[in-house]
């Protein structure tokens, strides 16, 4: 699908496979620092994009959603840090917690629900929204917050 500007691209994947795909295609753009935000309901996918992405980085421990722990962190080419904040309340929760601290700005963070965080997320992140759940394929949008970030779109195409 054509762009809708500059800094956004979208991509419909018929399947499983090529969300992994695109997954592992945008984590060889990640560098230390980057904030990734995955947009969708439950059954999207954001789980899945987030292992691939993790393939991508060369993670070989099993990703998993961190529903339960928060968060959870991973070894690969830049360290990995999987945040999944469903279970907050708001940005108050996840600040006041110490799931944002000065160690993910030497990897890569994912966050599942970023909406928990509302008005505390930077514009610099790249926004990665998943429509579609179940056996449907999905339709992805992938949105550079700023055109540092550009080279996901880069990446991608």
């Amino acid at each position: 699908m054509p762009a809708l500007t500059p800094l956004e691209r979208r991509f419909v994947c018929p399947d499983p496979d090529a969300t992994s795909a695109l997954g592992r295609r945008l984590a060889t753009a990640a560098r230390p620092g980057d904030l990734i935000c995955l947009w969708g309901e439950l059954g999207a996918g954001k789980t899945h994009l987030a292992k691939a992405f993790g393939a991508g980085l060369g993670v070989i421990d099993t990703i998993t959603s961190p529903s339960f722990i928060l968060m959870a962190e991973y070894s690969g080419r830049l360290p990995l840090f999987h945040l999944d904040l469903f279970r907050l309340s708001g940005a108050a929760d996840a600040l006041g917690g110490g799931l944002i601290d000065d160690r993910q700005a030497l990897g890569v963070t994912l966050v599942e629900w970023p909406d928990r965080l509302a008005d505390a997320l930077p514009i610099e992140r790249l926004d990665v929204v998943i429509e579609g759940a179940g056996d449907d394929p999905r339709t992805i949008a992938v949105r550079a917050g700023t055109p540092g970030l550009r080279r996901y779109l880069e990446a991608i195409e």
